[in-house]
């Protein structure tokens, strides 16, 4: 290894190549911008692979495969062995979400290894975790911003909490979304596959959970049979996506499709809707989001200030299921385009791939990265 490489290991994702979500997507394109220049390892779930798809490097970086899955309560004790590991043979962590930073203290009286952190979203705060997992995760949380040598926040928002919760000043690395690309409709696409590709209809892709207001869309486009909605989602996984399911499946305008991991599936349903509808309401800067941004598409999010820090307050915004109903029965063409155009413009202003990679690449090789927090505009209660 030459002298100016550093060893680093990414830790807390399913694994690479990605196809789960948005940390694993960040693992992917980290390798894809930082393996030439430095040993990279990346720890997996061996569950999530079948046998012939373990390799033992990708693209230049080592792979660590764990006999555990990296999400639920088996994250906890998956982050917690990469962590360790990862000390002996790495000189630089990166963590990718809280689960295993209850082991930071104990990390610390064998260890200085430079360790940076990427909390996520307010996970303790999903109404989806009960009582004493949220208090779990909030004080796994509270030892990833103490222990850590540099914190990342991936939307001025949690920034700003960070700094207001510990006192402590963080950095603000959102995600890329340029990996993402138009596709034009053929014939086949709508007679064979997906016969609501021919009319106008609003599209969403999402886990299927109360905090992104699944419930609240599907009610209100229920109640306008005239407009057409796809949403791709993992409906089976809970009793909230089941009652969904049972509910709205019989709606003629309305189209619940199973979980879809080929990318260019994906590019084909999103790349030709209307209009993207994003209802989440936790977490940080929502890699869906910057996605259906850099595709063009005109957004209307759920009225918090994650979304519209992520969206620079240019979409448009709702609260509520009238308030939906509203909205979209006042929609033109015309103002659609408009907002598609802005979208557009601000994704390729900050969600590249490459920006986003020479901003961990300056935390990792100590070189100068304001940590100055960015104005919180927009806030809302």
């Amino acid at each position: 290894m030459d002298s100016n490489t550093q060893s680093i290991s990414i830790i807390g994702t399913v694994g690479v190549p990605a196809r789960y979500g948005g940390f694993e997507t960040l693992a992917h394109y980290l390798v894809d911008n930082l393996s030439e220049q430095n040993d990279l390892t990346v720890y997996c779930s061996k569950p999530h692979y079948k046998e012939e798809e373990r390799v033992s490097h990708w693209k230049k970086a080592k792979l660590v495969y764990l006999p555990l899955k990296a999400n639920g309560i088996q994250s906890i004790p998956y982050d917690i062995i990469s962590i360790f590991h990862a000390l002996i043979h790495t000189q630089q962590l990166i963590i990718l979400g809280v689960s295993g930073c209850i082991c930071l203290p104990f990390v610390r009286l064998i260890s200085r290894k430079k360790i940076t952190i990427n909390i996520d979203g307010l996970e303790w705060k999903r109404d989806k975790w009960s009582k004493p997992i949220k208090k779990f995760l909030k004080f796994s949380e509270s030892l990833a911003v103490r222990y850590a040598d540099n914190i990342v926040a991936d939307n001025a928002v949690i920034q700003q909490y960070v700094l207001e919760e510990y006192g402590v000043k963080c950095a603000l690395i959102e995600y890329g979304a340029d990996h993402v690309k138009a596709s034009k409709l053929v014939k086949a696409d709508y007679e064979q596959k997906f016969p609501f590709l021919k009319k106008d209809y609003a599209f969403k892709v999402c886990r299927i959970e109360p905090e992104n207001n699944v419930h609240v869309i599907l009610k209100a486009f229920s109640e306008l049979p005239n407009r057409t909605l796809a949403i791709v989602g993992n409906w089976t996984n809970s009793d909230y996506g089941n009652s969904l399911l049972q509910e709205f499946k019989d709606c003629d305008n309305i189209h619940l499709l199973d979980p879809i991991y080929d990318q260019e599936m994906l590019n084909l349903l999103r790349s030709n809707c209307s209009l993207y509808v994003h209802g989440h309401s936790a977490g940080g800067t929502n890699p869906s989001l910057v996605e259906a941004m850099y595709l063009g598409l005109p957004i209307l999010a759920f009225n918090v200030a994650y979304n519209q820090k992520t969206t620079e307050g240019l979409a448009l915004y709702f609260d509520n299921e009238i308030d939906l109903i509203d909205k979209l029965q006042v929609l033109e063409k015309r103002q659609l385009e408009g907002l598609g155009v802005e979208m557009k413009s601000i994704a390729e202003r900050r969600y590249l791939w490459n920006i986003i990679a020479q901003k961990y690449s300056g935390l990792l090789s100590k070189s100068e990265l304001s940590l100055e927090l960015a104005p919180v505009e927009y806030m809302t209660e």
